[in-house]
């Protein structure tokens, strides 16, 4: 809970709503997000990480969030998602975060039957994937719109166990 400051100051930033469906306008919306990622954790079919940078010095900040979806023991997939904040864009933060989230979901799920990871991003985020490819998401298709969710193709990146 006290990220949520930080969580609702970095969702004021114009680029990260655009590709985001969940945006927290304040404080109240900011706990029911974090709330909802505690109840993620206690099912066990979601879960969300703060990444946070702490530059010598200083305490550490928001950058950014990795989450796990959708996982469930004898489901083979699971999907991965991530955001940053404008601060640390561009430094190969989201790269860091996504391996890191990759290797505790495998490392954590294989015994489940996890076999790949999914990462799902708008057809018009280039960022997204460069991200994806960086971190071993190899490009496997394009998804149609589904909106009013979905409003735009999407790009499906894929990562299996044993890559």
């Amino acid at each position: 809970m006290e990220d949520v400051p930080a969580l609702v100051e970095v969702y004021r930033d114009p680029v990260l709503r655009r590709w985001t469906s969940h945006v927290p306008e304040g404080d109240a919306d900011g706990a029911r997000w974090v709330r909802a990622q505690e109840r993620g954790w206690a099912a066990g079919d979601r879960f969300s990480f703060a990444v946070l940078e702490a530059p010598p010095g200083a305490s550490a900040a928001l950058a950014g969030n990795v989450v796990l979806k959708h996982i469930a023991s004898g489901k083979p997939a699971a999907e991965v998602g991530y955001w940053t904040a404008p601060h640390v864009r561009g430094r190969g933060v989201a790269p860091r975060a996504l391996e890191a989230l990759t290797a505790w979901a495998f490392n954590s799920f294989a015994a489940d039957g996890l076999e790949r990871l999914e990462l799902l991003h708008q057809v018009d985020n280039p960022a997204s994937c460069r991200v994806a490819q960086k971190s071993g998401y190899g490009f496997d298709s394009v998804l149609p719109a589904m909106p009013p969710s979905f409003p735009v193709d999407g790009h499906l990146h894929i990562r299996r166990a044993n890559v």
